[in-house]
């Protein structure tokens, strides 16, 4: 099954003219299947908003406003970093955030979420039915209203902010909706969109053959987009992202970020900080299984390790016994290469997803990457005026 993820996964991120040249025989054999199965999901995604539309089918609203942070194409968007800025951002500001997660593929990013934001006011809730566990939290913590006093007070609403001056509320004054682009069941009041600078769109084809969960005309339901990792491509490759976005939705603010490194953690002790130039002149593996395995092997490169060598797995696959002693015969090989023992580095997601298999990688260490999203200045839109643009709309669903 791993190794069919890998094949659709080329597939999906090789553009046709060059099918021939990168795609092998078994490859081009999938392609009518896929193909098929990209049509008919084509057809049902439309007739399905339609159906919402109509009132056919029932669409919850929460009392709060609700933040949809999602993409349209499968992982590696950056969204998980996102929510947490978000949530930390909004906490700040004297709400209570409330993270509605669903829990997918051993509920990583929920378990980052709690070790991230452990002391702070905001909440967690995981399940596949968001309405109903935001309305669990919503009976216990109740709520507050985000934005009290209207749009006059923005400005000075926004300084204080920055000065840490709001004070904490246990009531809830606003959802953020991880993944939820496609969750059409809920009602959102802000649909951010993350796009992955370093493939964007792939083949730019509907799921399976393609990486798409939506065409790209569903951009015209995005409040605000983001072009992630977009420090690890040139100007003109943002320009072009932002090119394609516009010619969507000409209106919509589109602000750049990046993920930033702040600390490894040893895996089987988390309360371990070390800090990234500890692994200078060391030769690193990399194990991934996350949608966008290239952004976090780049990143290593930075930290000028003595070699970086690299095992990706599909996203959200679970480790097993038989990747466990790849990982290892892999490590052993650098090990006699070097001279040197290497060490392993993963994602927070891959840890919270296997902590246990993990720690069967003895003698050699595993450490694990913390990073955090960080918003870059692009054409005079900074952090600042993203949240600037995050309260107005705030504000206007608060009315």
């Amino acid at each position: 099954m791993e190794k069919l993820r890998k094949m659709v996964n080329q597939i999906a991120y090789t553009p046709p003219q060059d099918r021939l040249r990168t795609l092998s025989t078994l490859q081009f054999s999938l392609i009518p299947l896929l193909s098929l199965a990209s049509t008919l999901y084509g057809f049902a995604l439309p007739l399905r908003h339609r159906l919402y539309h109509l009132g056919l089918f029932h669409k919850d609203r929460l009392p709060v406003p609700v933040i949809s942070v999602g993409n349209l194409t499968w992982g590696g968007n950056g969204k998980t970093p996102m929510v947490e800025f978000l949530a930390v951002w909004l906490a700040a500001a004297g709400s209570s955030p409330l993270i509605l997660t669903r829990g997918y593929g051993g509920a990583d990013e929920a378990k980052m979420f709690q070790r991230h934001l452990a002391g702070t006011p905001v909440k967690i809730g995981v399940g596949a039915n968001r309405a109903n566990t935001a309305a669990c939290f919503l009976k216990r913590y109740g709520r507050i209203s985000l934005c009290k006093h209207g749009d006059s007070d923005f400005e000075k609403h926004f300084s204080n902010n920055k000065q840490g001056n709001c004070s904490y509320s246990d009531q809830i004054g606003v959802a953020i909706l991880d993944d939820g682009m496609q969750h059409i069941s809920l009602w959102r009041d802000i649909e951010i969109v993350m796009v992955n600078a370093m493939i964007p769109w792939g083949n730019q084809q509907l799921i399976p053959l393609g990486p798409l969960r939506e065409p790209l005309t569903a951009l015209t339901r995005a409040d605000i987009v983001v072009i992630h990792h977009a420090d690890m491509v040139s100007k003109k490759d943002v320009e072009s992202i932002a090119s394609e976005v516009r010619k969507v939705k000409n209106s919509l603010p589109i602000f750049l970020s990046r993920l930033t490194p702040l600390y490894f953690l040893k895996a089987g002790n988390m309360s371990c900080k070390l800090a990234l130039m500890d692994i200078h002149n060391t030769p690193v593996l990399c194990v991934s299984a996350i949608g966008s395995a290239d952004s976090f092997v780049e990143r290593m490169k930075k930290l000028e390790p003595a070699y970086v060598d690299r095992l990706d797995f599909s996203d959200h696959h679970l480790f097993q016994a038989k990747d466990i002693d790849m990982i290892r015969l892999r490590l052993q090989n650098l090990q006699l290469e070097f001279a040197m023992k290497p060490v392993v580095v993963v994602t927070e997601k891959d840890y919270d997803r296997a902590p246990e298999v993990l720690k069967c990688l003895d003698p050699y260490e595993v450490l694990v990457l913390c990073s955090s999203l960080q918003i870059l200045p692009h054409n005079g839109n900074t952090e600042d005026s993203f949240k600037k643009c995050m309260w107005q709309h705030l504000e206007v669903s608060n009315k």
